[in-house]
């Protein structure tokens, strides 16, 4: 019995260790980042940290609901509409509320793709990122406003 529990402890070992190599301290932390770049991007109204964190062909979905009893309808928002917003911000035509969270939660993170989860004041993003060129960028949003409490 001894040995059985040995051998599976060593097992799960092994497979465990690629996976840990490849979730560098250093990679999570740019992955962390390069989300916190994003929503404060779109907290401050600053696009050069959007600039920075998302690609620049990145697909953003979303649902979202005009009020509180509405069904959900869903809608696409390309890069060009995140600078829009950002600038909105800005210029003071968009407004993040006091204290709006940005809470990051890492799923994932790998070498080459990583994937994330953000809860913002807009409702919750799940997001997938890629290192090109040595820098994590955002390509694949999908999104939802709050759920009905």
């Amino acid at each position: 019995m001894y040995r059985i529990f040995v051998g599976l402890v060593l097992g799960l070992s092994a497979l465990a260790t690629p996976r840990l190599a490849a979730q560098s301290a250093e990679d999570r932390e740019a992955v962390r980042l390069a989300v916190l770049d994003y929503v404060e991007g779109f907290y401050e109204g600053d696009t050069t940290r959007l600039v920075r964190s998302v690609w620049p062909e990145v697909r953003k979905y979303g649902y979202w609901r005009a009020k509180p009893d509405a069904p959900y309808a869903g809608e696409a928002m390309p890069f060009h509409e995140f600078m829009s917003y950002a600038n909105g911000v800005r210029a003071g035509r968009n407004k993040t509320p006091a204290g709006a969270p940005k809470e990051i939660t890492l799923f994932d993170v790998q070498d080459q793709t990583a994937s994330a989860k953000l809860v913002a004041w807009w409702g919750t993003d799940y997001l997938l990122l890629a290192k090109e060129k040595g820098r994590w960028t955002i390509v694949q949003v999908l999104w939802q406003s709050p759920p009905p409490k």
